[in-house]
């Protein structure tokens, strides 16, 4: 998505350079120069905010974010980056105005658009977030189609439209078989229908392509319930308790005593 940090820096000399012409017959140049300038400037604040985020530096990433947009308030990437940011703090609302904002930006861009469309199925709104995954699958220059595809299907599971979801999820899988968001969903899928082996197998396929998550252990601990294997249930509850203590999948195990 960004750019390596010497070429940014590079550029903006390049640029500067530019800049500084004088004359009639370059002021359009000057004027290009000016904006590219300060486009480059935002990219390379954005770049430092990715980085900063990455260490674990969040204050100073949101100063680098903030600084992005002032020099482009119409750059998607600085919009993106500062949106995953507020939503790993549980700013949701703001977290929204610049997904949506991105995407906006970005009107049919696969990325922004399934972004968007996640974000959008984290808080339920699925009807909504189904036109921005249809968006991103409409891109024909989207490199990773199948990640909003599984994204789709993910969603429409969790809004209960389980025949559809299934048939997007394959579908998604078919492009890429070690999805793992396709694959916990398609596996909670064929739960729900009572296909226990079938589950079970998903379940195997998305511990050997992705850490452990909450969902995924509380739904082999079911699996393995309901195959009877006692041993292994109580090993995936071991797992999601020692792992995840907080997460409401352990809490719905505590509450069973």
């Amino acid at each position: 998505m960004l750019r390596d940090l010497r070429s940014a820096f590079a550029l903006a000399f390049v640029l500067v350079a530019l800049a500084g012409c004088q004359g009639g017959p370059t002021s359009n140049v000057k004027r290009e120069s000016a904006s590219s300038q300060r486009d480059d400037a935002a990219r390379v604040h954005t770049e430092l905010g990715q980085k900063y985020m990455q260490q674990g530096k969040l204050e100073l990433a949101l100063e680098k974010l903030n600084k992005a947009l002032e020099f482009n308030p119409n750059y998607a990437d600085a919009h993106t980056v500062i949106a995953v940011l507020y939503e790993g703090i549980n700013d949701r609302q703001k977290a929204e105005e610049h997904y949506r904002r991105a995407a906006q930006i970005r009107p049919k861009a696969g990325a922004e658009n399934n972004n968007y469309g996640r974000f959008l199925c984290t808080e339920g709104k699925y009807a909504e977030s189904a036109e921005y995954f249809k968006r991103a699958l409409a891109d024909p220059f989207y490199q990773t189609p199948a990640m909003a595809m599984a994204n789709y299907g993910a969603c429409m599971q969790k809004a209960g439209n389980a025949v559809e979801a299934e048939k997007v999820l394959r579908q998604a899988l078919a492009l890429n078989p070690n999805d793992p968001e396709a694959l916990i969903a398609l596996g909670t899928i064929l739960y729900d229908k009572g296909e226990y082996f079938n589950a079970r197998a998903f379940v195997q396929r998305f511990e050997g392509v992705s850490p452990p998550r909450p969902d995924a252990l509380m739904l082999g601990r079911n699996v393995e319930l309901r195959l009877g294997n006692a041993s292994g249930a109580s090993e995936y509850s071991r797992r999601l308790l020692r792992a995840f203590p907080n997460s409401p999948e352990a809490r719905a195990l505590n509450s069973q005593g």
